[in-house]
């Protein structure tokens, strides 16, 4: 899967938790989060602020189907509020084969 083809994708499945989502739309996905996080804040605070609420629901649905993806449920995000160990367990996660 393309870059752009990852994100029409994540976009197309706003908030479709159901199904699979392979690793290089997963990783486009938060490529392409990061990038324009970055340069959205350069210009402005607000405009960042109101582009992470944008694309909050669509993350969360794109980590859920990568988790379906390796036989895992999607409620493991919840690790995400485990300050270190959380992330770190969901990026090895992530990263596996589906």
């Amino acid at each position: 899967m393309t870059f752009s083809e990852s994100i029409k994708t994540c976009f197309s499945k706003y908030a479709e938790f159901s199904g699979r989502a392979s690793r290089s739309e997963f990783w486009w996905w938060t490529l392409f989060v990061v990038l324009v996080s970055l340069a959205t804040g350069i210009v402005s605070d607000k405009l960042s602020a109101l582009f992470s609420v944008a694309v909050l629901l669509p993350g969360l649905a794109v980590g859920a189907r990568r988790l379906h993806d390796t036989d895992r449920t999607g409620w493991l995000q919840l690790l995400y509020f485990i300050p270190v160990i959380g992330v770190l367990v969901l990026i090895y996660f992530f990263v596996q084969e589906g």
